[in-house]
């Protein structure tokens, strides 16, 4: 049954029965990671040409590892931190030359272990990412990976909070480029979620199938340039309406998808941002956070990231637009029809605290 026919109070059903992976595909998924894990750590550059290149570590990410994985599918985000990388500079110089090696030592691979790699087509002018899908006749479906090269900022990170010196080092060298070195800090992004009690990723899977079966469809409506605001975002916001109206591990799962809509339909007012990895303490950090929370709505800081503001410039007006009439579907209604009230939620920070005053 489509999502929009099925009843509020069935939610955690049709979640369970329709959108949640099996353990033996989530089991496939764990060991195609772990194929191209050893392959980015022991081969990817061990016959690279000078200067020696070696792997620090490598993060995964991804809905695969963050447990939001949906049935028929999965992602995985490889991020592989680099020993040449000194600073975000270098990442941003060098990525495309480590891009460009990785692909050509995965083609190598590919024929080496007859593994079925369909590496996607890249624009070398911008190249950020190298992106392919891995089949094998042992997985029930294609399994999607982004690999990112990457600076360690963070060093040795043992998920406590990192130093203010991290975030005046990240806002030095972006020079007003929003999330241009997001994937430093792939831990934080992963571990923010990851915490996350388990229904609280269940709503995230819930709202993503509604993201892909029923606002992609609106692509069509995008001019040249424009795009729909990322998942990250919704993420992002499922976890928002969870911690300011609910906060409990047994929530009504029609009252967290009816919060999220009701959010989406506020983007213009939205500043929503996270003290977790940083903070208004360091007055750098201060008045760059207060110029960031200044900007126009909606305005979602990524916890991990500062200069990244979540979905900047992208098309909130779809999303609001299907979020309204989804609102008002059987899935959105209690068993006498009327609507499922929203948890009581702020759009903004209090004019209270003293860093805020300008919002």
């Amino acid at each position: 049954m489509a999502l929009y026919e099925t009843e509020g109070r069935r939610l955690d059903k049709f979640i369970f029965d329709t959108l949640q992976p099996s353990e033996a595909f989530l089991g496939q998924v764990r060991s195609a990671i772990r194929v191209i894990c050893e392959f980015l750590r022991e081969n990817c550059f061990k016959d690279a040409p000078p200067p020696q290149i070696q792997v620090l570590k490598v993060i995964k990410g991804g809905s695969s590892k963050k447990g939001t994985a949906l049935k028929g599918g999965s992602d995985a985000d490889l991020v592989v931190f680099l020993d040449i990388f000194k600073g975000y500079e270098d990442q941003e110089r060098d990525r495309k030359l480590i891009i460009q090696e990785m692909e050509k030592r995965l083609k190598e691979c590919k024929e080496k272990k007859g593994i079925e790699v369909d590496i996607k087509p890249t624009s070398w002018s911008n190249l950020r990412v190298l992106s392919f899908k891995l089949r094998s006749r042992d997985f029930e479906e294609s399994i999607e990976f982004d690999v990112l090269p990457a600076y360690n900022a963070l060093g040795q990170y043992n998920g406590t909070k990192p130093s203010p010196q991290v975030y005046i080092d990240l806002i030095k060298s972006s020079n007003g480029r929003w999330g241009q070195f997001s994937p430093c800090f792939t831990e934080l992004q992963r571990d923010f979620i990851i915490e996350r009690p388990t229904k609280v990723k269940s709503l995230i899977r819930l709202v993503k199938h509604w993201y892909k079966e029923y606002v992609c469809p609106h692509k069509p409506e995008l001019k040249k340039g424009e795009s729909l605001p990322p998942q990250y975002a919704l993420e992002l916001l499922v976890v928002y309406s969870w911690e300011q109206g609910s906060h409990t591990t047994d929530f009504d799962m029609a009252e967290g998808f009816q919060t999220v809509l009701w959010l989406l339909q506020q983007y213009r007012d939205l500043c929503i941002f996270w003290t977790i990895n940083y903070d208004f303490q360091n007055e750098t950090l201060k008045r760059y956070l207060q110029d960031q929370l200044r900007h126009p709505r909606p305005v979602i800081l990524d916890p991990a990231d500062p200069t990244g503001i979540v979905g900047k410039g992208s098309r909130w007006d779809l999303l609001a637009k299907e979020a309204e009439y989804c609102s008002h579907q059987k899935c959105c209604k209690k068993f006498d029809g009327s609507p499922v009230a929203p948890w009581a939620v702020p759009v903004k920070p209090t004019l209270s605290e003293g860093w805020c005053t300008a919002l």
